[in-house]
């Protein structure tokens, strides 16, 4: 309810059903509904990749999925403000994925350790089928050299969690043991950069400027 929201003068459709992104935004005060696109993300990664000439940078494959979120969801609630979104892992240029099992999640893990690899977030912003607005954010994050050892323990401990997320780690619980140094904001790690995101509601008279 919008009283319960102070700060939102409008409420916005999030094209997600990511309850990370969710709950970001209600955090800092706006009505959101959450609308799933339905769309397959693998099968739209896979259609980027092969559909492009020359090599499309992880960057960009953010860049057009949260754009494809926002479109599939706006053209079902017109007038809405629709924010899609997205984000992808590069280390060393390419391009991961989320895993499809546990064993996938611990050998992507044992090749980010030690490393240093990048979260590409982006955001677009559609209403009646036009994008108003967009965004791409970036934060590097390094993996300490940690034991096998502790990886069985942490996969033991995280489980199906590690399938939820592109780096098999959610640096808000127990990923956070995995790195030793984190370079860029908190909320463009968990996917939804919010400062750039409230200053362009702002401007769209959604909160409060």
């Amino acid at each position: 309810m919008t009283h319960d929201r102070p700060l939102a003068l409008k409420p916005v459709v999030l094209a997600s059903a990511s309850r990370t992104r969710r709950g970001l935004l209600e955090a800092v005060g706006l009505e959101v509904e959450a609308v799933p696109s339905g769309l397959d993300e693998r099968a739209m990664i896979d259609a980027v990749v092969r559909d492009t000439e020359e090599d499309l940078p992880p960057a960009d494959v953010a860049s057009v999925l949260a754009a494809a979120k926002a479109d599939a969801v706006s053209a079902h609630r017109p007038g809405a403000i629709v924010i899609g979104a997205d984000q992808t892992l590069e280390l060393d240029g390419e391009l991961f994925v989320k895993p499809e099992s546990i064993d996938q999640a611990r050998s992507n893990l044992l090749r980010l350790r030690g490393k240093t690899h990048l979260l590409h977030a982006a955001v677009a912003i559609v209403r009646d089928g036009q994008q108003v607005w967009s965004t791409l954010e970036t934060a590097a994050l390094t993996m300490r050299d940690f034991t096998p050892q502790f990886l069985g323990r942490y996969t033991a401990a995280a489980g199906d969690d590690m399938l939820d997320s592109v780096g098999s780690y959610r640096v808000e619980g127990l990923g956070l043991q995995l790195f030793e140094r984190i370079d860029g904001d908190h909320a463009t790690i968990l996917g939804l950069p919010l400062l750039p995101v409230l200053a362009e509601l702002r401007k769209l008279g959604v909160v409060e400027k």
